[in-house]
């Protein structure tokens, strides 16, 4: 049986966050990067998380979903930070969005889905 560890890569990690964010999502919830850090690695680690959304980001776009990340915020900002492609005067709206998508019925990209679509988007 395969987990999640300090050495996972990235592409993994990013695995390991969609399941997480989906769930938040499927209960209207928003998530902080510490309290997604905490859930992934626990503890506080949240200064890994943008490369790690990154792949989901991407993946949103390119598969043409609801941005599922915009439900991570800042503790302070409230929003998500500056490098999660999201236009933030379409913040409230599209995080409607991402809450009336049924999640559970898309099935889960796989870290070589994600990886490439960040790669898509850094050429």
């Amino acid at each position: 049986m395969r987990r999640f560890n300090p050495s996972s890569k990235h592409p993994d990690r990013a695995v390991q966050a969609w399941l997480i964010l989906i769930n938040a999502a499927m209960n209207r919830q928003t998530l902080t990067y510490e309290g997604l850090s905490q859930k992934m690695y626990q503890r506080k680690a949240q200064g890994v998380l943008d490369r790690i959304l990154g792949h989901i980001a991407f993946y949103c776009i390119d598969e043409g979903l609801p941005p599922l990340t915009s439900i991570v915020v800042g503790k302070k900002r409230g929003a998500p930070g500056a490098d999660i492609p999201i236009d933030l005067s379409q913040f409230d709206a599209e995080r409607e969005r991402v809450y009336s998508t049924d999640w559970f019925d898309i099935y889960p990209p796989s870290a070589e889905e994600l990886s490439a679509a960040l790669v898509n988007h850094k050429s």
